[in-house]
């Protein structure tokens, strides 16, 4: 059973706190392994709102251990286990915090880069066509529509960034960071990774608008995909039934808080430096929430308890 208490931030004092992210605490365990916490944290324009999602890190880690058993035959990843019984000592006996929002995963160099496959035109992909025709440095076809199709999917790769703003980058400049090879064979499993996906998700009646990767190598050198995978952190979910490009579309992510804090009642300027988010009413929150539960869902297939 999973815990139902709702996590901000996590603190053990047996386990050495590596790095606190947007969303997630990583600890280490030994030195191949790290612990990673899907806090209920939730971050909107790169910043973190002062309002958590209750269970949030839970559906986040489970929906990510779906995708990494679903996709584990494109490229290896660090799941290693999400059970507590199976975690080390030092981890099981802070189970009652951790149940259903800790992944123990293999530890491995992470390349500074996130790796963004976009099939549909939409977010800041849709601003940068409107200023240049391009996103990312593709050339796109003249008249598309915000939330149109694209004729394939792009890889549009970004700059990857603890505190502040992500930048999109085009792929020669990925390459200057991580090498021509490295990009291109992330590239290629990125847009494999999409395929795959965004076909089953099409199947259980949601579409993968855009999704971002993450990899690192491993100890041997191999090219493992790590942190979480198209979840509603790191996509945009949309109801195929109610897809009707030529403007903004219903979905089931983090898209709704962003609405939010970007209306006159959130009363925020995200766009003046130094400013914090404001906390989001209960009604957000609530609705937050049952747009997580319900991708998760549609999905798996599966209920949530």
């Amino acid at each position: 059973m999973a815990t139902t208490a709702t996590v901000l931030e996590t603190s053990f004092p047996d386990l050495q706190l590596v790095r606190r992210g947007k969303v997630r605490d990583v600890y280490a365990v030994t030195g191949e392994q790290l612990l990673v916490v899907a806090t209920d944290r939730i971050s909107a324009f790169d910043c973190i709102s002062p309002t958590p999602i209750p269970r949030k890190g839970e559906v986040l880690t489970a929906l990510s251990k779906f995708w990494f058993e679903r996709l584990a035959g494109i490229v290896p990843n660090h799941l290693l286990t999400t059970e507590i019984e199976e975690m080390p000592q030092v981890v099981a006996q802070y189970a009652e915090d951790l149940r259903g929002r800790s992944m123990l995963v293999r530890r491995a160099e992470v390349f500074p880069v996130e790796c963004v496959v976009r099939g549909y035109l939409s977010g800041s992909g849709w601003k940068d066509y409107l200023g240049t025709g391009e996103v990312c440095g593709h050339r796109l076809p003249a008249g598309l529509l915000e939330s149109e199709q694209l004729p394939e999917p792009i890889f549009t790769p970004a700059t990857k960034a603890e505190e502040g703003h992500d930048e999109n980058i085009s792929e020669e400049r990925m390459s200057d960071i991580v090498g021509l090879e490295t990009m291109r064979r992330l590239r290629d499993i990125s847009l494999e990774l999409y395929a795959q996906a965004s076909l089953y998700a099409r199947s259980r009646g949601i579409i993968i608008a855009d999704t971002k990767f993450e990899f690192g190598r491993d100890k041997d050198g191999t090219i493992i995909l790590i942190d979480e995978v198209m979840t509603p952190d790191s996509s945009r979910f949309w109801p195929a039934d109610d897809y009707r490009p030529g403007g903004a579309q219903p979905s089931f992510d983090k898209q709704f808080v962003r609405d939010w804090l970007d209306s006159p009642e959130a009363g925020w300027d995200r766009h003046q430096s130094g400013t914090q988010p404001p906390e989001l009413p209960g009604w957000v929150v609530e609705r937050t929430r049952a747009l997580y539960i319900t991708a998760f869902e549609r999905i798996t297939g599966e209920c949530w308890a």
